[in-house]
């Protein structure tokens, strides 16, 4: 009966299910290509190249044993994180009806799931769009299995939390970003861009005293929670990386160095190599620089911009690096679905220069990686394209955030016509008169 005391109006039910509609298509996307992952991971489907789950088998596991032994990796090189990534890896624990490398997998959907869904419920709000969780939606199976093959999924999982928290809570947003610094240390770039004044002072100090805390618990809870610090240091040039290019190209033209194994990666070994290597930090440093000169000239601060400053931060931080892996794409696809989360982000171009750059990544690594280790034409070309859409995201972010937060302001304050002040006005109409 229209009218009636607890009929639903129509229009409202109509709406749900305009709603209901709308979320059927992504979430069956979703669960396709999570599906098509779970078959990669667990060998139904065999993705060419390297198996991509080795590291979980052998690397990931063999740490798990040890830690569960009450010390960490003190004699394993391959040990390059902080220490709090012990949780990851001891993580498959929490499924003991699974054996360890499927326990991981089931782990990294349901991360996956909860970043996807972070994603969709907030694109859903008033003033904000769902083209963040379409850019996660297809950026992860772009990737490939190694998405789901490395824990550096669940790292991006706490770093979107934190950002999509930090408009309510710049406290969430640090606590996050402290605990994701000892996951991972990138994690701590997120709080590159929060506003001046009460936001920066609290997500800062938050942060500071999250991380504290837990590295007293890791060093108290085991011997060697600090010993990936000089694991980290005695790295070198990875074959990946933008500065790999120069040896790459170098060895067909009589360059005597080699690529191999060191450190837990394929990395260049030879002349030169400490140079490249020490160019490639210095750049790191350069581009920090550049931020931190940012930060100090920023003069407008929107809704968008702490989420558009750590998306900047992280492209800095992964291009410049000695060690590009192909997991680092996942950070940039988080933090880029993050900034298209609002309908007033810039950030879309670069966003989708980087979705580019993770499906070049899945070709490079695992598909054809003989053709990298070899520095063959087709490696060499898969890295200059991967790379190159890297530089060139990296570079169009910078241009974006730079122009919105300090050339807008500037040319919007120089655009103000002058004005007297009224007690002048009334003088000069009074001069006037009497004249």
């Amino acid at each position: 009966m229209t009218g009636a005391v607890g009929t639903v109006p129509a229009g409202t039910s109509s709406a749900r299910a305009a709603a209901r509609e709308g979320l059927a298509r992504p979430l069956g996307l979703w669960s396709l290509t999570r599906v098509i992952l779970l078959l990669c991971v667990f060998k139904v489907v065999v993705v060419p190249g390297p198996d991509i789950t080795s590291d979980i088998e052998d690397i990931y596991q063999g740490w798990y044993e040890v830690l569960r032994t009450g010390t960490y990796p003190l004699d394993d090189v391959t040990w390059q994180y902080p220490p709090a990534a012990a949780l990851a890896i001891l993580s498959p624990a929490l499924l003991p009806f699974l054996g360890y490398s499927a326990a991981f997998f089931v782990l990294a959907l349901l991360c996956d799931a909860f970043v996807f869904g972070l994603l969709v419920y907030a694109g859903r709000r008033p003033g904000r769009s769902m083209r963040g969780a379409w850019l996660w939606l297809a950026g992860v199976p772009l990737l490939g299995p190694t998405a789901y093959a490395r824990y550096d999924l669940m790292v991006t999982a706490v770093a979107v939390a934190g950002l999509l928290a930090a408009v309510r809570s710049p406290a969430v947003l640090g606590a996050l970003a402290g605990f994701g610094a000892t996951l991972k240390v990138w994690p701590v770039l997120v709080l590159a861009g929060t506003a001046r004044g009460r936001a920066t002072l609290r997500s800062w100090a938050t942060a500071v005293g999250a991380a504290a805390a837990v590295l007293v618990l890791c060093v108290l809870a085991a011997p060697g929670a600090l010993a990936f610090l000089g694991f980290q240091r005695d790295r070198g040039t990875e074959v990946e990386s933008l500065g790999a290019l120069v040896f790459h190209v170098a060895r067909h033209f009589g360059w005597p160095g080699e690529a191999r194994m060191n450190y837990g990666s394929i990395e260049f070994l030879g002349p030169g190599v400490q140079a490249v290597s020490t160019a490639a930090m210095l750049l790191t440093v350069a581009a920090f620089g550049w931020l931190l000169v940012w930060r100090l000239r920023a003069r407008r601060h929107t809704t968008t911009t702490t989420a558009d400053a750590a998306f900047v931060a992280v492209l800095l931080f992964t291009t410049t690096s000695r060690v590009i892996s192909p997991q680092y794409m996942i950070w940039l696809v988080g933090l880029a679905a993050v900034c298209l989360v609002y309908r007033s982000s810039r950030m879309r171009r670069p966003a989708h220069l980087v979705l580019w750059a993770t499906a070049v990544t899945q070709f490079e690594f695992p598909v054809w990686f003989s053709h990298v280790g070899d520095s063959d034409p087709l490696g060499v070309g898969l890295l200059l394209v991967r790379n190159g859409l890297l530089v060139a995201a990296t570079v169009s972010a910078c241009r974006v955030l730079w122009r919105q937060t300090v050339t807008e302001p500037r040319l919007a304050r120089t655009a103000e016509p002058v004005r007297m002040p009224r007690q002048a006005e009334g003088e000069r109409t009074r001069v006037s008169v009497s004249s």
